[in-house]
């Protein structure tokens, strides 16, 4: 019918302009009313909220020590961020002053094995972790991981995660930031507040997603279901 209504306008346009019966076109109720949507949305409670718990990204070389080599992980599910997965298989964590059980692994394999703890974990277990980005673990301190074959001492590698957001380079250029920027995040909520010191990481395989660790989640009452508002 589009067609059709698009080839009538041409003809009366070709004969020289629009007769009296015909009235002049315009813009779709329903696509004016997307666009306006969609701009709501970018400016409103839009980005996706994801809550991590502790866990533990491998090496290879770390992951046959402790399972033996030739392991096969079991995956348990598929993360919210394309090409990420957890593995039913956790491992102990433990450091100076205690022990972290189970412990979930993350995948796929890397090439530096990479624990991110919660902040009362560093407390537990006498690990001065600092603030990092993930896969930023230069100067971090180590811990030991105890798997069923074996255990690895790491000489580095424990951080407690940086609050950040994942986009894709359509969702920076919409939301007008580029990637390492600095930003602040509303949350929702009766207990609401602003988050400052968020860090936008771009990249072509992520999707569109703010992580925080679950005692920041916890503190401000939000969790998976809920959106946040970017703030510049």
């Amino acid at each position: 019918m589009e067609e059709l209504e698009e080839l009538f306008y041409q003809v009366i346009d070709h004969l020289g302009g629009h007769s009296k019966d015909v009235q002049p076109r315009v813009a779709s109720p329903q696509k004016a009313e997307s666009k306006l949507e969609h701009s709501s949305n970018i400016e409103g409670f839009s980005i996706p909220l994801g809550v991590s718990n502790r866990h533990i990204h491998l090496s290879q070389n770390d992951a046959d020590q402790l399972f033996g080599q030739g392991y096969e992980f079991q995956r348990l599910k598929e993360l919210s961020q394309p090409g990420q997965y957890a593995m039913q298989e956790c491992l102990l964590v433990a450091g100076p002053r205690g022990v972290l059980e189970k412990v979930r692994i993350l995948g796929p394999v890397r090439s530096d094995s990479q624990v991110e703890l919660l902040a009362s974990d560093c407390y537990k277990i006498g690990v001065q972790a600092p603030l990092r980005l993930s896969g930023d673990v230069s100067g971090t301190p180590g811990c030991t991981l105890i798997g069923p074959k074996g255990s690895v001492q790491l000489s580095r590698g424990c951080i407690v995660a940086k609050r950040h957001i994942h986009m894709s380079p359509v969702d920076a250029k919409a939301y007008g930031v580029v990637d390492g920027q600095e930003v602040s995040l509303e949350c929702p909520g009766t207990r609401r507040g602003i988050l400052q010191d968020v860090t936008i990481r771009v990249h072509e395989s992520f999707r569109l997603e703010c992580h925080l660790d679950t005692e920041e989640a916890n503190a401000l009452g939000v969790s998976a279901k809920h959106k946040l508002k970017l703030i510049k």
